[in-house]
């Protein structure tokens, strides 16, 4: 059998392969399943779009293939005929194969078949090779649609992206876990969020957005927490309150779902998923009526998960929406450069997004003086020095504005219905992995 590299062929792709019936095809992947039958021995080779059926006869090529383990990288020519019983109608014949590689060694797990049937712990493992299962791939897939809808719905709203540092010399948050580290003889920490700096180029460009690494030293080992993950910022200036920044999540959350629906349709079916119900209008809750509706004590501070939950049972009951709104959390427990309610200041102009029983999104009002800063710090004892060059900013003259954040490995895990967050996570760092 010849083996020799067409490159000057145009490569086919599994997905192409129905509308080239009839056409010499080159194809170009991994060795995803080989069965041998007593007649006829059948390759499935698997590419980025999907998988194509190649029907090997001749006995030489044949024990060529068997030389072939799983996953091994090559390329085949032959010719594509209609066959309904093949992947998408269409399967290659008379093939010729090519090693792009060396034979690969046997997997650690079984890809040809449709489920990946082993623990999470051997799944991060071998992420390197298990990832490339199908299934397992698809979250990630929709992972980067969201991404994409998140840039183009924001980009629309003449919102600029920005780049933010990683290293910082201070916490974005009085009393945050961080990660300090040595930077030229003298502490420094890893970045818990951009804030200030998202906040700081909104007196720049009016609206500004982020997508990137953030990282949080506590010491969480639950199934929705990690140590390292993406958050999705935006920020805007000239806003009234906080219920414009509402506004703009809402947009982006529904952007982001479309860009799901439209980009990546193959790995939501593949996980067999239902997308979320989005209202027009998602439903809002003052926190202290969502204390009262899931029976929490007046004086709570904050929401339980038990509590999202029920908001979540409540918002899809009685409004059909997968998401809900709870707006003027107490000050006690938002950041300082929260703005408070000016009714009555006990309550914040922030909010948390509710997705499917579960906290997705914080956001809010920031204040926007240089006084109410210092105020805000003095209130709560903190040093206004330490914030020095953050607070510079407000000297010199910065809008009402507003933000949110929320991660995007925890949108994708309640988007698919993941038990733990670790599984739409491409290499998750937490207390007890550092590798791969």
């Amino acid at each position: 059998m010849q083996q020799s590299v067409l490159q000057s062929r145009t490569r086919t792709l599994a997905a192409e392969l129905p509308s080239r019936a009839g056409d010499d095809v080159v194809l170009r992947g991994w060795v995803h399943r080989r069965r041998r039958l007593a007649s006829v021995t059948f390759v499935v080779l698997r590419d980025r779009t999907g998988l194509a059926q190649i029907v090997v006869r001749e006995p030489e090529a044949v024990a060529l293939i068997e030389e072939y383990a799983e996953e091994t990288v090559v390329e085949v020519t032959g010719k594509a005929v209609a066959n309904p019983q093949a992947p998408g109608g269409v399967e290659v014949v008379d093939p010729t194969f090519t090693l792009l590689s060396e034979p690969a060694e046997t997997p650690p797990v079984e890809l040809w078949r449709p489920a990946v049937n082993t623990g999470l712990p051997t799944l991060l493992d071998s992420a390197p090779v298990t990832l490339r299962h199908p299934v397992v791939r698809a979250p990630f897939e929709i992972t980067a649609a969201s991404v994409a809808g998140f840039r183009d719905t924001l980009s629309s709203l003449a919102f600029t992206e920005i780049q933010t540092p990683k290293i910082v010399a201070s916490a974005t948050e009085s009393g945050a876990n961080v990660f300090e580290i040595d930077y030229f003889g003298r502490p420094a920490y890893l970045a818990q969020s951009p804030q200030f700096y998202k906040q700081t180029l909104v007196g720049v460009f009016e609206r500004v957005f982020e997508v990137g690494p953030v990282f949080r030293a506590e010491p969480h080992d639950t199934v929705r927490h990690l140590a390292e993950y993406v958050s999705l910022d935006g920020e805007l200036g000239f806003i009234s309150d906080h219920r414009d920044v509402m506004d703009v999540v809402s947009q982006v959350v529904r952007g982001m779902l479309e860009a799901v629906r439209e980009r990546a349709p193959e790995a939501v079916e593949r996980l067999g998923l239902t997308l979320p119900k989005l209202p027009e209008e998602i439903p809002v809750l003052h926190f202290s009526e969502a204390l009262r509706l899931v029976g929490a004590p007046p004086d709570e501070p904050d929401l339980a998960p038990a509590h999202e939950r029920a908001i979540g049972d409540w918002a899809l009951r009685e409004h059909g929406s997968d998401f809900a709104f709870v707006t003027g959390y107490p000050m006690v427990k938002r950041p300082f450069y929260t703005h408070p309610q000016p009714d009555d200041p006990r309550w914040s102009n922030s909010f948390d997004l509710i997705f499917r029983g579960m906290e997705l999104v914080t956001g809010g009002q920031r204040l926007h003086r240089y006084t109410d800063y210092v105020a805000a710090l003095e209130s709560r004892s903190q040093s206004v020095e330490a914030y020095a060059s953050y607070l510079d900013t407000f000297r010199y003259g910065m809008p009402p504005h507003g933000g949110f954040a929320f991660g995007l490995e925890r949108w994708t895990a309640r988007l698919t219905g993941a038990e733990n967050i670790r599984q739409v996570t491409l290499f998750p760092r937490d207390l007890h992995r550092l590798t791969p």
